[in-house]
């Protein structure tokens, strides 16, 4: 089902991309599935790179944590076999790189939490929380980590 969804919204999960150092990009505990932090590299190259409001504006902010929930849910599939198992999407964690005085991390975290909405209807809506930060990974805008309950 989720997949006929992916496809009517014409949307393709990139290949599951394994972790570049040592942690596990899903942890499966109780029916909840922790996704770790998704960085959006496309063939191993962020598209946008630096500040939130400086080098890098919100709607291409938006458009990287479109492809960081994309990645996810590729790791989630390759994790759990299929994403018709989602339950509900509990929480969303978003960090956004942020230049001085950025105080619009939840604009560009709604990228990310409508598309949630658009694939998994209200199953998709969740908690959010949206952090500026200093300075992330590969200079990326745009890091989200997941909370998943799952089926049996």
């Amino acid at each position: 089902m989720i997949e006929q969804r992916l496809i009517e919204l014409k949307l393709t999960l990139p290949d599951a991309t394994p972790p570049l150092f040592h942690y596990a990009p899903v942890t499966v505990h109780n029916r909840i599935a922790y996704i770790s932090g998704q960085v959006p590299r496309i063939d191993g190259i962020v598209p946008y790179t630096g500040k939130v409001g400086d080098e890098v504006t919100i709607e291409q902010a938006q458009e990287l944590a479109k492809i960081c929930v994309l990645k996810g849910l590729s790791c989630l599939k390759e994790a759990i076999g299929t994403l018709d198992m989602v339950e509900q999407v509990l929480k969303i964690t978003g960090y956004v790189q942020s230049a001085a005085g950025f105080t619009q991390q939840s604009i560009v975290m709604d990228g990310a939490s409508e598309l949630l909405t658009d694939i998994f209807g209200e199953k998709g809506r969740h908690a959010r929380t949206a952090i500026g930060v200093a300075e992330l990974p590969s200079n990326t805008p745009v890091e989200i980590d997941f909370i998943i309950g799952l089926s049996e």
